[in-house]
């Protein structure tokens, strides 16, 4: 008999069904035994003879097989009145590290990472890579319908991308490499090549000594790079854009998994764009607090997204305008006040998703700007290089993919967003 998934019994009509699955909770009374099995879509209750169930403990993987039955009194309206019950995978624990059968695990996160596949196996946590799937899947096809080519860069690289010390050094055949803290430079040669537009989905590394809600040491970036724009803020359209066709895509096909997080999507998203400085004087005038030069600290962006809830009705916001002192060295000065950058932050619930900018494009000026940085345009030749045949104005940003899916959902951690988190203490699983 072939395999039927508990979704499709609950949606079929079939008299004989086979399932597949974990055993979820078993309840014994008299000679009769009510196991609940679990499958990757759905629970559904088999009914069968103590006898037959007596080996079985919770969490082996089992068939069952019988007829299907429509019972009021059954959870969900239907079960499955077994004919057969197989183990298919035995259990050799003493005691499972936490009950995983409630409606909430209740154990720290620490301890659900440690034991990260039985973590999972709860419908609300696999959900969470569910709505993390369909996020990238929306990413794909709202770029590619825009005219951008995916592409796939190295993450073994010889120099420092940002020109910074947060990296990660390998041993690369007898030399000194870094795993990349992005696709940067690659996306910025590929405009040039002639693709124009260019996004990637890939993995990215930053050695920083944060052990925090928000810090990964590998995490997963999605990265855009568009050529011939007139300036930033189109960047800002394109990825306004990107949001709202992710919540209409949500909304139609993670509806399910929204409900369980008690998540609601607006239907129309227009993010505001205020300058940083701006915003630093806000959040000094209404809440008290002063904010570090060039920036707003983690606290700094929620009291902000507090404020741009309050009197704007929005979780999102574009800032604008940051120092050129506090943006990489290939960042276009603002044409206004070359103090400025044309780059951008979108801050999302109080915390940064995105960075982007225009790019400076010009050979000479993005030679003497590596200089100006106090960096060896020689440590950068085979990217400097690709400026020297006609680069159109161009810019790009990155999207943190955890970082996403953390907001949405409204997650209390970053690391609950990834399947197997690296960060400052955890190298395992």
């Amino acid at each position: 008999m072939k395999r039927s998934y508990v979704a499709d019994v609950f949606a079929g009509s079939a008299e004989k069904v086979l399932v597949k699955g974990w055993v979820h909770n078993i309840n014994r009374v008299g000679k009769t035994a009510f196991v609940t099995l679990r499958d990757r879509t759905g629970m559904i209750q088999v009914v069968a003879d103590s006898a037959m169930t007596r080996d079985l403990r919770l969490e082996m993987s089992i068939e069952a097989a019988g007829n299907r039955v429509v019972n009021d009194r059954a959870p969900s309206g239907v079960e499955i009145h077994a004919d057969s019950v197989k183990i298919l995978g035995t259990v050799c624990y003493d005691m499972l590290p936490f009950e995983i059968n409630k409606p909430k695990i209740r154990a720290s996160l620490e301890t659900r990472l440690d034991h990260r596949t039985i973590s999972l196996r709860p419908a609300k946590s696999r959900a969470v890579f569910r709505v993390q799937q369909e996020i990238e899947e929306a990413f794909r096809s709202y770029f590619r319908d825009h005219g951008f080519t995916q592409i796939h860069t190295p993450k073994i690289i010889s120099s420092a991308t940002e020109g910074g010390s947060e990296m990660f050094t390998v041993d690369f055949f007898g030399k000194r490499a870094f795993l990349a803290q992005s696709p940067q430079f690659y996306k910025q040669m590929m405009v040039g090549a002639g693709f124009e537009r260019v996004f990637e989905i890939g993995h990215a590394y930053r050695a920083e000594l944060h052990n925090t809600w928000r810090h990964l040491g590998e995490y997963v970036s999605m990265d855009v790079e568009m050529g011939f724009i007139e300036s930033y803020e189109d960047l800002m359209d394109l990825e306004e854009g990107y949001i709202n066709c992710l919540f209409r895509h949500l909304r139609t096909v993670c509806a399910a998994e929204l409900e369980m997080f008690g998540v609601s999507l607006p239907d129309n998203v227009k993010i505001p764009r205020i300058p940083l400085a701006q915003a630093q004087r806000i959040v000094l005038e209404k809440y008290g607090r002063r904010s570090p030069a060039g920036g707003l600290d983690a606290e700094g962006e929620k009291l902000f997204s507090e404020y741009m809830r309050e009197e704007h009705g929005t979780d999102f916001v574009f800032l604008t305008k940051y120092p050129v002192s506090k943006r990489p060295m290939y960042t276009m000065p603002d044409p206004e006040n070359p103090d400025l950058t044309q780059s951008f932050d979108l801050i999302y619930k109080g915390l940064e998703i995105t960075t982007g900018s225009q790019r400076i494009h010009d050979y000479e000026m993005l030679k003497r700007n590596i200089e100006k940085f106090g960096l060896d345009p020689e440590n950068f030749r085979s990217y400097l290089d690709s400026f020297r045949y006609g680069m159109p104005p161009h810019g790009g940003f990155a999207i943190g993919l955890e970082r996403l899916t953390m907001k949405l959902l409204d997650l209390d951690n970053i690391r609950e967003a990834t399947l197997f988190p690296r960060d400052i203490k955890r190298l395992e699983p």
